[in-house]
């Protein structure tokens, strides 16, 4: 597993610097999107939730972080993040590779990423990643999210995200199979393009083992704000 991470390390940094020196005419860009930072009322208390990413790179090949995560006041946080180069296969998609870290209080986990992000027709916005550690675990999340215009600052946000896996890992509290699926809608109110504070509401359950090992069924409400620069 480790020579893997490496590999694609590797492979990322050389890719990079091949396309850089090859684009000279390029121009670097960055972006830092703070897509939510927000309040949860769930049934566990208080949650602070966040779901950003950045990157930097040129108009074909970009590295990008990305981060998602909860803290219920009074615990530990779990996140999962990204690490990953990002190269245009065709207009609005982008092959992504690199590696992935997920982190609960009670254990952690590296995988191998191979990811697929673009915008499909009617807009919407979608990232899947293909995971794999080094005990063999398949995993992969899919998300989706697209908006809505009510009126020129009145955006109507929905989502939906959801995971699997091929094993049962009873330390990070996933089981085989359809683990967790996620919905969302937001109401955001974009005061300028690059600040919405929001309301809305999200309900989320875990099926199968990880239910088992986990139980959640929860809907609850939302309040929180999107930035970018």
């Amino acid at each position: 597993m480790k020579k893997l991470i490496g590999k694609a390390l590797l492979g990322m940094s050389v890719a990079t610097a091949s396309f850089a020196g090859g684009m000279t005419g390029d121009t670097l860009n960055y972006k830092v999107v703070l897509d939510q930072l927000e309040n949860q009322n769930t049934k566990g208390g208080d949650t602070f939730s966040w779901d950003v990413n950045m990157y930097a790179g040129y108009d074909l090949t970009k590295v990008y972080i990305y981060s998602e995560g909860e803290k219920v006041k009074g615990s530990s946080a779990e996140s999962s993040s990204e690490l990953v180069l990002s190269k245009a296969i065709a207009p609005y998609w982008d092959i992504q590779y690199g590696v992935g870290y997920d982190k609960t209080p009670a254990s952690s986990r590296t995988w191998a990423v191979l990811g697929l992000m673009g915008m499909t027709p009617y807009f919407f916005e979608t990232k899947s990643s293909l995971l794999l550690d080094k005990n063999g675990n398949i995993g992969l999340k899919m998300s989706a999210e697209t908006e809505l215009l009510i009126t020129q600052n009145l955006v109507l946000a929905p989502s939906i995200e959801t995971t699997f896996y091929t094993k049962d890992d009873i330390e990070m509290e996933t089981g085989k199979g359809l683990s967790n699926l996620t919905t969302g809608l937001r109401l955001k109110y974009k005061i300028k393009r690059e600040f919405a504070p929001y309301i809305g509401v999200e309900y989320s359950k875990n099926y199968g083992n990880t239910n088992d090992f986990a139980p959640l069924s929860d809907t609850y409400f939302v309040a929180g704000v999107s930035i970018w620069f």
